[in-house]
């Protein structure tokens, strides 16, 4: 492990050097994982969309997203500061920003800092006071709870799974002011399909995440036995739980059909990786999980 993170260290970019504006640029941004925020905007904006009684106002939408990125980009931001020795162990994460030496630890920290700040001033002030609330339990549940809890104990990915979920409660009570039990139901979706997301990854990558000492299920499982009970178990509960918007008058009945083809679908890669738990099949259960998740929340705004 000594030898890697070495070989990893003598190949990083010296910090501020061979770096020009735009490759700093292009740093800040990565830390930011676009990707991720992303999805989370997405989903914020389908809680905003399903939460909108009559018709979408799309001034306070774009308001309230913008506020949800601000705050996802510096969690995430934060994140990488938090975990960038951890990131210098693991191959898939070697070249992020911060171990590649691209940046400096402090410009993170200021960057990350910053953004989180900025984030939940916007929200209180231009979106409401409960939508800043939900995002200070985001912060409070990623970085002080889920991140140190990575190294300690395989039950992180549950601690981790419940700030994970909040984003289309935040959409939610950025257009209502308030919480119901509809939004709670967008929140239990995003909660269980966490599960099977996160373990096809953390099989894939389990030698990096043994590397870095964090107890993902499979590091301390090898024979993947648990971990392929629990993606079936948490896909299996995803499905009813899926059909609730449209039982509850949230959707429509041709949300109601594509939950169920787009949920059997996935449950259908769920047991292709269970059964074999090779990087093969858990590769294609992530990439089942990355496509399900938005074209199942469109399509529960398209059918509202």
């Amino acid at each position: 492990m000594e030898e890697f993170a070495i070989d990893l260290r003598s190949s990083a970019v010296p910090v501020g050097e061979r770096l020009s504006f735009r490759e700093r640029v292009a740093a800040y941004a990565e830390l930011t994982k676009p990707r991720i925020t992303f999805l989370i905007v997405l989903t914020s904006a389908a809680g905003f969309a399903l939460a909108s009684q009559t018709s979408i106002d799309y001034v306070a939408l774009l308001r309230a997203l913008l506020g949800i990125a601000l705050l996802s980009s510096g969690i995430a931001t934060l994140n990488q500061y938090a975990e960038r020795d951890l990131d210098g162990l693991m191959r898939r994460t070697a070249n992020r920003p911060l171990p590649a030496g691209k940046l400096a630890p402090w410009e993170a920290l200021a960057f990350g800092a910053a953004i989180t700040i900025l984030a939940e001033a916007y929200l209180l002030v231009l979106v409401n006071p409960l939508s800043a609330l939900l995002g200070l339990t985001v912060i409070a549940g990623y970085l002080f709870a889920y991140t140190p809890l990575k190294t300690r104990t395989t039950l992180s990915t549950l601690v981790g799974a419940f700030p994970g979920a909040v984003p289309p409660l935040i959409g939610w009570t950025a257009a209502r002011g308030s919480l119901s039990l509809e939004g709670w139901v967008l929140f239990a979706i995003l909660f269980l399909w966490q599960f099977p997301h996160f373990l096809a990854i953390a099989w894939m990558y389990r030698e990096d995440y043994s590397r870095a000492g964090i107890l993902m299920l499979p590091v301390v499982e090898p024979n993947g036995r648990v971990t392929a009970q629990q993606i079936v178990v948490y896909t299996l509960m995803l499905l009813p739980v899926s059909l609730l918007p449209a039982v509850m008058g949230m959707s429509g009945k041709i949300y109601f059909v594509g939950a169920i083809v787009l949920g059997l679908l996935f449950l259908y890669s769920s047991l292709r990786a269970a059964f074999s738990m090779s990087r093969q099949h858990a590769r294609r259960l992530l990439l089942a999980s990355v496509l399900y998740l938005p074209l199942l929340f469109i399509l529960m705004v398209l059918n509202r």
